[in-house]
């Protein structure tokens, strides 16, 4: 499949092909847009079945970047990289200071940090080869629990602006998909008196979860039917489809992962059944916001501080969608791309 014709070019200025011979690296690095400044995104590592379906998932993530480093006024652009392989049984030091090279290539273009089947040690591996790298270990550490405090966060603004209500104490939550994220969504949320229903493939997280957080443990198909408020997607993307939605029963969605919708129709179809949903690259861009702040002067307090706004920027979206009659994810990228069409400005950053 030719880059250009995928379905999910979407104008980026450049998609690179990684090969690394003596460590068996095979990495695809996309570059959607740089005009707030060099793209960021994480670097995944996935056993994808094939190269197009590598070349999909670094298409769609990169563009995502771009929308979300936007919405949480950061100077930087979007970018994503994927790595081709078991991160379990392939992934070796050698190959990650290999993918440092591979990015310092680019001249500073591209920023890498940790994504999934990725961590912070394998930054400090990273760094080895490219100064471009953030989410190292010892200068901030792993993203993830940011990345679930604003989940966290926007899932309250949700509830608000929905339901009415500003505690989520009786609040019934499904949360699919137990990672990192996952459950520290749903620790986070049983603290604040939600009633949990989990599904996951991993049974020592179900068990994990269960004995914890009181949850109701259900079948990973069986978690569209589950009877509660809100659906927390916090798995793979493309949950949310034509087969998916008229199943649930939630009138809130709000969760983690990346890409939920599966195509930009399942925007419209949740809001003509009535359902709220939290734009996924704006309700999960916690950990992105938290990478901005790492370094030597780390402040935790500061960045979760920051982290936390992102309620308050969800609040807008829901209100300018009301307002324009469209779809959340819709106000979303109108605002943007407003933003990265103008570039960034310092006055911009929080």
């Amino acid at each position: 499949m030719s880059v250009f014709e995928s379905a999910h070019f979407d104008g980026h200025e450049q998609v690179v092909f990684c090969h690394d011979e003596a460590t068996g690296l095979r990495a695809i690095i996309a570059l959607h847009n740089t005009n707030r400044g060099p793209a960021l995104g994480g670097c995944r590592m996935w056993n994808y079945a094939n190269e197009d379906e590598a070349v999909t998932d670094a298409l769609r993530l990169s563009r995502g970047m771009t929308y979300k480093n936007a919405l949480a006024d950061l100077p930087w652009g979007g970018g994503k990289s994927v790595i081709l392989g078991d991160a379990k049984t392939d992934k070796t030091p050698a190959m990650m200071r290999a993918m440092g090279r591979m990015v310092d290539r680019l001249g500073g273009a591209y920023i890498v940090a940790e994504d999934v089947g990725t961590t912070p040690d394998d930054m400090t591996e990273v760094r080895k080869g490219t100064s471009h790298v953030k989410g190292v270990q010892g200068e901030g550490g792993d993203p993830s629990p940011a990345t679930a405090y604003g989940v966290f966060a926007g899932l309250k603004a949700s509830v608000k602006a929905k339901l009415g209500r500003d505690s989520l104490a009786g609040i019934r939550i499904a949360v699919q998909g137990l990672g990192n994220v996952g459950f520290e969504l749903a620790r986070l949320a049983r603290e604040a008196g939600a009633v949990l229903t989990v599904s996951d493939i991993n049974t020592s997280m179900l068990e994990k979860a269960e004995r914890e957080l009181g949850a109701t443990v259900v079948a990973p198909d069986a978690i569209y039917d589950a009877d509660v408020d809100v659906f927390a997607p916090c798995a793979l993307g493309a949950t949310l489809n034509a087969q998916t939605i008229p199943r649930l029963n939630a009138s809130v969605v709000a969760g983690s992962a990346n890409n939920q919708l599966a195509t930009e129709a399942d925007g419209e179809a949740l809001r003509r059944r009535g359902v709220l949903y939290a734009p996924d690259y704006l309700i999960n861009a916690g950990g992105v916001i938290h990478i901005f702040h790492e370094g030597p002067g780390y402040d935790r307090k500061a960045a979760f501080e920051h982290v936390g706004r992102i309620g308050a920027v969800l609040t807008d979206i829901y209100a300018r969608a009301a307002a324009d009659g469209v779809p959340t994810q819709a106000a979303a990228d109108r605002l943007a791309e407003e933003k990265f069409q103008l570039g960034f400005s310092p006055r911009q950053a929080a």
